[in-house]
């Protein structure tokens, strides 16, 4: 759902022709007023050039937007690859007429491959001054690589808007952030506090998610906050910022390269929300539980085969945990032939719902993943080729 876009925000796309062809995949979101902000990024050992350029311009948290390349991660392309990533948002930056330093630079596709210079220079050659719209649903669609939809979605918080944007696909376990994913917002907030709201999101949203267990070199997340709607109520806006981030999340699992099926694993009884975690992504990170809800198969073995690689978590009992699938008990109890029959139906639906009861102690969290599929290999066995 896109219906609430706030104030002061501008959209731009393009073809940068990263790849042959003319899909729009440059993107600048700028405000027009100097937007507080917070970011989060990936800490994989190959972080590319984008997401140092902007760790630094994160620093006084004053910030007015972000230029993205799709399709081309600009990663382990050596001393060149950064030049390209500054010479890129110095580009973006006189165009839009905002500061260097203010503005964060985002990439993702293809590792190894420098950027096509000339035609990008041309296309941020040919963005208009002052930027005429505030199209978030182009925006989202000019950040995909290989997502078969765009994903936006917007909430309202008392007088102001807050949207958010996302692409992930493939290559995701996110260590800190996610994929690419950018919120603006006209709500007024102090720079401490939108750090501690959106970092605190990003803890159970999409540091929540899997697809693959692969960490993305180019992970970043960021939120703009332009405050031209004026204060809002702090819990409210929390509340409403993780409604937006945990859609977003829901549909990068459902959206993951070769799914056909959403898994949701809850968590509960853990010894803390970490273990928890911990849990859930053990099973939804499984090959074996991921083909087995690809094929509809209620093969709860699978879970309990996953829950016991968990090996450090001494204090997780077999004869305490429970497990059900929807609604249904299958550890300890021991389902019929036809309890079986009726969940193998039920699978057969584009949402799988997994939760295991740790009997430990109060621990929770949810995890969000798909199904492993014929698709991920075909697309992944020919990537670049």
């Amino acid at each position: 759902m896109f219906e609430h876009v706030p104030a002061g925000f501008r959209v731009h796309t393009d073809s940068a022709r990263i790849l042959d062809d003319d899909r729009h995949d440059l993107t600048i979101i700028i405000s027009e007023t100097p937007a507080i902000a917070s970011a989060v990024f990936t800490r994989s050992r190959f972080a590319g050039p984008s997401v140092l350029v902007s760790r630094e311009a994160m620093r006084d948290q004053v910030v007015r937007g972000v230029v993205v390349l799709a399709r081309n991660a600009n990663v382990a392309t050596g001393s060149q690859g950064l030049a390209n990533a500054v010479e890129v948002r110095r580009l973006a930056a006189v165009a839009v007429g905002v500061p260097q330093e203010e503005l964060l630079i985002a990439s993702t596709g293809v590792i190894g491959v420098q950027y096509p210079m000339a035609s990008v220079t041309a296309a941020l050659g040919r963005v208009p001054r002052p930027l005429g719209g505030s199209d978030f649903g182009a925006a989202a669609r000019a950040i995909m690589t290989t997502d078969i939809r765009p994903k936006v979605f917007s909430r309202r918080c008392g007088t102001a808007s807050l949207v958010g944007i996302a692409k992930g696909i493939g290559m995701i376990e996110p260590d800190m952030a996610t994929m690419l994913a950018f919120f603006c917002t006209d709500a007024a907030i102090p720079a401490p506090d939108l750090d501690r709201m959106f970092r605190a999101t990003i803890a159970t949203t999409f540091n929540a998610v899997s697809i693959d267990t692969d960490t993305s070199t180019s992970d970043t997340a960021a939120i703009f906050a332009n405050g031209q709607a004026g204060p809002v109520d702090f819990d409210d806006f929390e509340a409403q910022l993780h409604a937006v981030a945990l859609h977003l999340t829901r549909e990068i699992a459902r959206d993951g390269e070769g799914a056909s099926k959403l898994i949701e694993v809850q968590v509960t009884g853990a010894r803390d929300d970490q273990q928890a975690k911990r849990v859930g992504k053990a099973v939804v990170n499984s090959p074996l539980v991921k083909t087995a809800v690809h094929g509809s198969d209620p093969n709860w073995g699978r879970i309990v085969m996953a829950i016991g690689k968990c090996q450090d978590d001494e204090d997780i009992d077999p004869d305490k945990v429970s497990i059900a699938l929807g609604d249904l008990e299958v550890y300890p109890a021991t389902p019929t032939a036809d309890d079986l029959a009726v969940l193998a139906d039920e699978m057969r639906g584009d949402t799988v719902h997994i939760n295991i009861a740790l009997g430990v102690a109060t621990g929770r969290f949810t995890v969000y993943g798909c199904d492993l599929t014929e698709g991920y290999v075909r697309l992944n066995s020919a990537y670049t080729t």
